[in-house]
Order: C-alpha cells, then structure tokens, then sequence
C-alpha cells in the first residue's frame, strides 16, 4: 500500500536522493539540450539563466514525494506548477518559440526518468510500488510543467496580440486624422484657387466690356496680381505634393545660414517697406553649419511671407543663433512678427495648441539637459484654421513648413498670445553624418 510506513520511508529516501543528485540532473538536463540540433536559443543563456525555475520545481517534486498528508502534497503540487508557469514566462522573455520550451520539458522529463531508473538498479531490494509511485509523479510533474509553460506563453500571446491590435487601431487613427487634414488642406486650396479664378473671371469681363478704357488700367493691375497669386499658390500645391508623395530629397553641404538668411531679408525689404513694416535681420555675422541650405531658404520664405503677410502694424524680426543642449550642435531660425497672433477662440486653436505642446516638450527637455537627436516637427491639426488668419494660402505655407522640417530633422515650435505676435522657431541640427558619403 503507498501510504505503508515501508514505503513512506523509501520515498522519502528517494527525494533525499534526488535532491543530492539535483545538480547533476540539471546539468545532465542541459547537455541533452546542447546536443539537439532543434534548440539554439538556449545557447546564448548563462547556466543560471537556463536552469532558471527549474531547480524551485524539482524541489517541489521532492517534497511531493515525500509528503505524508494530502495538503501537504497539494502544497507541493501547486509550487511544482507555480514554478513550470514562471519559467514558461521566463522563457518567453528569453525569446524561446514555444516548441523549444515544450521540447526542454520533454529532455528534463528524460534525464530525471534517467535518475530514477538508476536509482533503482541500485537498489534492487525496493518494493516495485515506491518507483511506480515516483514513475506516475514525474509524468504528472512533466505534464503539469508543460501545460503551465503553455499556458503562460498562451497569455503573453494574447497579451501581445491586443496590444498589437491597440497599435494598429492607434495608427489608423492617426492615418484617418491625416487624411482629414490633407482633405482640409486640399479643400481650402481648392476654395482659394476658385476665389482667385473669380476674380481673374471678373477683371476679364471688364477688360473686354464697351467703355471701359477708363479703367483699363486699374483691371489689367488687379488681373496681374491675381495671376501671379495663382501662381503662387499652383506652385505651393505641387511643392506640396512631392513633399507629401516623399520625391522631395535633402541634399545637405556646408553652408553660412547667416548670409543666407541676411541676403533674403534684404530682398524682402522693399515688401516690408511697402507695406509700412520694419524687416530686422539679427544674428551673428557668419553661422556655419551643415545642412540643405535650398530647403533652409523655403522654410524662411513660408514663414517671413506669412509673417508679413499677417502684420498690419511694426513689423517682422528674423533671428539666427547656435546653441549646444548636452553636446548636441544645433542652429535656430526664429520668426517673430508684431501681428495679430492665434485667437484662442478662433479656428487655429488646434494648430496652436499642438505647435505649442510641441514648444513646452522641447522646453522641458532644455531644462533636463537634453535634446532629441532628431525632433520630428509637430502635426498640424487643422490647416484651415490657419487660413482664416491670411485668405492667401498661409495654410498650405504653413504645411510645406512642416514638412520641410521633417524632411531635415528640425522641429517646429510656436509661441503666440492674441494681441502679442507670433514667435516660430525652427531647431535645426548643424550637421548631418548619416548623409556623408552619399
């Protein structure tokens, strides 16, 4: 009978046995996973990283066999399977498959089965139900190890799953909100395209209306300016375009920001004087840095237009400087204007509020003394809003800002108050190694 004192004592003998002998076994265990061909993962683990809870479980098979009351071998049980369960999760974690778990099982199933068979050869005077009853506990450990493992990495599957799952419905999302603001985008275009066409329509009837000699001149201006403004916005569409399709390309090389950025201020004068503005250019005198300096001048361009285009009163400051934030090099671009700024009311709200979440996290990471290597420019969230500033097609200026700057790895910052101006700042990194040797 298995609960015979004779046998009680043999078993208890056998875990003393086992737990002498478990260090050979664990050893013995992983050489038999050395020399199958179909487990490499294990190959990069240190001895205690493949032993892992293993040791724990064949120490719970010991007191299982030795266990006189049922909670006790209940007690032992649950430690047997609460051990197989964190080394299934271990394993995961490891980067096993979960085939190359279930076959570790069936070796350490082999190399134990290996001890009891020897132990009873030496030990030829046992009764036969001691090693039946070790026999039947070690198939159920072995079991019971593996459908724990099983159901550990059925749950990291599951787990993982949904968390994939939450990640491609994060990006649709975000796919979803882009398609509406390039719909936006593109609907305001359209919206001033048809505006301009209405009046170029317009100043054409004039032109050809009986009598109208005596403002002939007047029309033929207005019908100028308005081709010119189409132009220009046909022209920002398909820069557009190509920078959302990914044709465009930066080609970077040293250049001096500061000469360029002060030479197209000064082509811009006569704009600003027109307009009864000041136009300052402040900086130091040369700033040498790497970069696509083409692509620099059209994110100045968008922005310094814009800015005067919106500004009834004083006037426009561009603003040039380097800095260094915990060894990073980099160079800012700063447009400020004396203009209106966002109403925080207004249809620009969105764009304010992510431009200017966009500022404080940079500000932070200045405080923590830290910068992104490369900060990627922030969403714009609505472009029409930004269009209710300037009917001109500030909205589309405003894109082809964005994506210029992550075209060249520069962020895109906003600081406004209604009333106050409008401050952009642009960071842009002063060099960039991974294009050499392109």
């Amino acid at each position: 009978m298995p609960d015979s004192t004779p046998i009680k004592v043999a078993l208890a003998a056998l875990a003393q046995h086992l737990a002498a002998r478990r260090a050979a076994i664990l050893a013995a265990w992983q050489h038999s996973v050395e020399l199958d061909p179909e487990l490499t993962t294990s190959g990069g683990l240190s001895r205690a990283q493949f032993n892992d809870h293993i040791p724990q479980v064949l120490e719970a098979f010991e007191w299982r066999l030795q266990a006189v009351h049922p909670l006790e071998k209940q007690i032992a049980f649950e430690q047997q399977k609460q051990g197989a369960e964190e080394h299934g999760l271990h394993r995961w974690q490891q980067g096993y498959h979960q085939r190359e778990t279930i076959r570790e099982w069936a070796h350490l199933h082999y190399c134990a089965l290996c001890e009891l068979e020897d132990y009873a050869q030496a030990h030829p005077e046992l009764d036969a139900e001691v090693m039946s009853i070790a026999r039947r506990a070690l198939v159920r450990l072995c079991g019971e190890g593996v459908c724990a493992s099983a159901a550990s990495y059925e749950r990291l599957q599951q787990t993982e799953a949904a968390s994939r799952v939450r990640e491609l419905e994060g990006a649709l999302r975000q796919v979803q909100a882009l398609e509406r603001q390039r719909a936006e985008t593109w609907r305001e275009a359209a919206h001033d395209l048809r505006g301009t066409v209405g009046v170029i329509s317009n100043a054409a009837t004039l032109l050809a209306a009986d009598g109208a000699e005596a403002s002939r001149s007047s029309t033929s201006q207005l019908l100028q300016r308005s081709v010119e403004s189409l132009r220009a916005l046909l022209s920002d569409l398909i820069d557009l375009g190509r920078l959302e399709a990914g044709q465009e390309q930066r080609h970077t090389a040293p250049f001096d920001a500061a000469a360029l950025l002060r030479e197209y201020c000064e082509n811009l004068r006569p704009l600003a004087t027109q307009r009864n503005l000041f136009l300052k250019a402040e900086g130091p005198q040369t700033l040498a840095v790497e970069g696509d300096a083409v692509k620099v001048q059209r994110i100045a361009q968008n922005l310094l237009l814009n800015a005067l285009g919106v500004t009834e009163r004083g006037g426009v400051r561009v603003q040039w400087a380097a800095r260094t934030v915990s060894g990073v090099h980099q160079w800012l671009l700063c447009v400020l204007d004396t203009g209106p700024g966002f109403q925080h009311d207004s249809p620009a709200a969105p764009l304010e509020r992510a431009l200017q979440h966009a500022t404080a996290e940079a500000h932070e990471a200045e405080d923590r003394g830290s910068a992104p290597s490369a900060p990627p420019a922030p969403t714009l969230r609505s472009q029409s809003s930004v269009a209710a500033r300037n009917a001109g097609g500030e909205g589309i200026g405003l894109s082809i800002v964005k994506r210029l700057c992550e075209l060249l790895d520069a962020s895109l910052e906003l600081e406004t108050a209604p009333g106050e101006g409008t401050t952009f700042r642009v960071v842009f990194p002063c060099e960039y190694p991974q294009d050499r040797g392109r």
